[in-house]
C-alpha cells in the first residue's frame, strides 16, 4: 500500500467515525431537552408529534432522493454537503426563537441525516472493501454510543450552559466532522484512481425484481419499526401495565437503546466471518417475539428481562447495513439498494409508533399495540429464508433473467 493510499484510508475513517457520532447525535439531543426548552417558548403537543414523526419520514425521503444527487455530485461530494447542512441546521437550532423554526431546524437536520444513513454504507464498500464486517462494526457502533450519550448528558450540559449552549456543543461535533470530508472530496477528485463510474439508470429497476432487496426492505424496515415504537411508547406501556414509576421507566428506555451497542460490536464483524444470516435472524425474531409475550402475559414478573429481549430485534440495522456492502457488487449497486431500502424501510417504521398510539387510543390499552408489534416481527422470518442464499443482487438479478447485469 503506498503512503497516499495509506493516507487515504485514514482519513476516510476519521471521516466516517466522526460522521456517524454525528448523525445520531443530531437525532438524539433534543427530546431530552424539549421540557427545558419549553420555559422560554411554547412548544405545542402537535409540535411535539412532528418531531416524533420528523426522522423516520425524513429518512424515507432522503432514501428516495439521495441516489439520484450522489450520481450528479459524487459519493463524498454529496456526503460533505450533508455534513455541511447537519452542521448548519444544528447551530440554527441553538437560535431557534420559537416551536416552529425549532421545528424547521430540526427537519433540516434529519433530512441531512437521512443522506448520510444511505451514503455511508457506501462509503466503508468503496474505502473498505476487504474490511466491511469491521468498518460496519465501528461505526454503527459509534452510532449505538451517540444515540444513548446525548440523553445521559444532555439535561446537566443544558444546567450548565443552557439548552441553547447545549445545542451548540453538538453544533461543534458536527463542524469537526465536516473537516475530514473536505479533505476527503479534494482527495476523490484529484486522484483518477478514486473515480467511479456514472451509475447506470437501469440499476433501481433491477434491484427492485430481486427478492434480496425486498427481504432488506422487511429486515431494515421491522428493525426501525420497533425501534421507533419503543422511543415513543415504551415508557408510558411500562408504567401501565408493570407498574414502574417514570424514572425507572426512563432508566429502562436507556436499557433498550444500550443494547444497541453490543449488537453493533459483534453483529457485522461475525456476519462477515461466517457469511450466515440465519443465527442472527432467529435471535432478533425470537429474542423479540419472547419480550412481546412477556409484556403481554407477565409484564412484572421480569420487566427487565423484556426490556432486553424486545431490545434484541434491532440487530437487524447493523446486519442490513453489513449486507448492503457484502451483498452487492459495485458502488453503483450499493448505493441503489441502500437507498431504496431505507426509504421504503424507515416509511413502514413511521406507521408503527402511530398504529401502537392509535390502538391504545382505541382500545384503552396495550394488548393490541403488542400484537401488532409481535406480527411485524413474523414478517421477517420469510425474508430470513430468503437471505439463506448467499449471493449478490445482481447474481441473483442474472439468475432470474438469464442476461448479465
Amino acid at each position: 500500500m503506498t503512503s497516499r493510499r495509506a493516507g487515504t484510508i485514514a482519513l476516510a475513517a476519521a471521516a466516517v467515525v466522526l460522521l456517524a457520532l454525528t448523525l445520531r447525535i443530531a437525532v438524539a439531543s433534543l427530546s431530552p431537552l424539549l421540557t427545558v426548552i419549553g420555559r422560554d417558548f411554547e412548544v405545542p403537543a402537535a409540535v411535539v408529534g412532528l418531531i416524533g414523526m420528523a426522522p423516520p419520514v425524513a429518512f424515507a425521503l432522503s432514501g428516495m432522493v439521495t441516489p439520484a444527487i450522489e450520481r450528479r455530485l459524487s459519493l463524498e461530494r454529496t456526503v460533505l454537503i450533508a455534513a455541511v447542512v447537519g452542521a448548519t441546521m444544528l447551530s440554527l437550532r441553538a437560535a431557534a426563537a420559537d416551536a416552529w423554526s425549532l421545528l424547521a431546524a430540526t427537519a433540516g437536520i434529519f433530512a441531512a441525516v437521512g443522506v448520510g444513513n444511505v451514503l455511508l454504507p457506501t462509503v466503508v464498500k468503496k474505502y473498505f472493501p476487504e474490511r466491511i464486517g469491521l468498518m460496519t462494526t465501528v461505526y454503527s457502533t459509534t452510532m449505538a454510543v451517540a444515540t444513548f450519550t446525548p440523553p445521559l448528558v444532555a439535561v446537566p450540559l443544558a444546567d450548565a450552559v443552557g439548552w441553547r449552549g447545549s445545542f451548540v456543543t453538538w453544533a461543534v461535533v458536527a463542524l469537526a466532522a465536516v473537516v475530514p470530508w473536505i479533505a476527503l472530496s479534494l482527495r476523490a477528485r484529484a486522484s483518477s484512481a478514486d473515480a467511479v463510474d456514472e451509475p447506470r439508470t437501469a440499476v433501481l429497476s433491477r434491484i427492485v425484481r430481486v427478492p434480496q432487496t425486498w427481504a432488506l426492505v422487511v429486515t431494515f424496515g421491522v428493525n426501525s419499526a420497533v425501534a421507533y415504537a419503543m422511543f415513543a411508547w415504551l415508557p408510558p406501556l411500562l408504567i401501565e401495565v408493570a407498574g414502574v414509576d417514570a424514572a425507572e421507566a426512563g432508566g429502562l428506555l436507556a436499557l433498550f437503546s444500550f443494547m444497541g451497542l453490543p449488537v453493533s460490536l459483534l453483529v457485522p464483524l461475525l456476519v462477515a466471518r461466517l457469511g450466515r444470516t440465519t443465527p442472527f435472524y432467529v435471535v432478533a425474531v425470537v429474542g423479540g417475539l419472547t419480550g412481546v409475550v412477556g409484556l403481554l402475559v407477565a409484564p412484572a414478573a421480569a420487566t427487565v428481562l423484556w426490556v432486553v429481549l424486545i431490545g434484541i430485534p434491532p440487530l437487524m440495522f447493523p446486519l442490513a447495513l453489513t449486507l448492503f456492502g457484502l451483498r452487492t457488487r459495485s458502488h453503483e449497486t450499493a448505493v441503489a439498494l441502500s437507498g431504496f431500502v431505507q426509504s421504503v424501510g424507515y416509511g413502514f417504521a413511521a406507521l408503527m409508533p402511530l398504529a401502537i398510539g392509535v390502538t391504545h387510543e382505541t382500545t384503552g390499552g396495550w394488548t393490541v399495540g403488542l400484537c401488532v408489534l409481535g406480527g411485524a416481527l413474523l414478517l421477517v422470518v420469510p425474508a430470513a429464508v430468503i437471505m439463506t442464499r448467499r449471493e449478490s443482487v445482481e447474481a441473483a438479478w442474472e439468475r432470474r433473467t438469464g442476461h448479465a447485469w
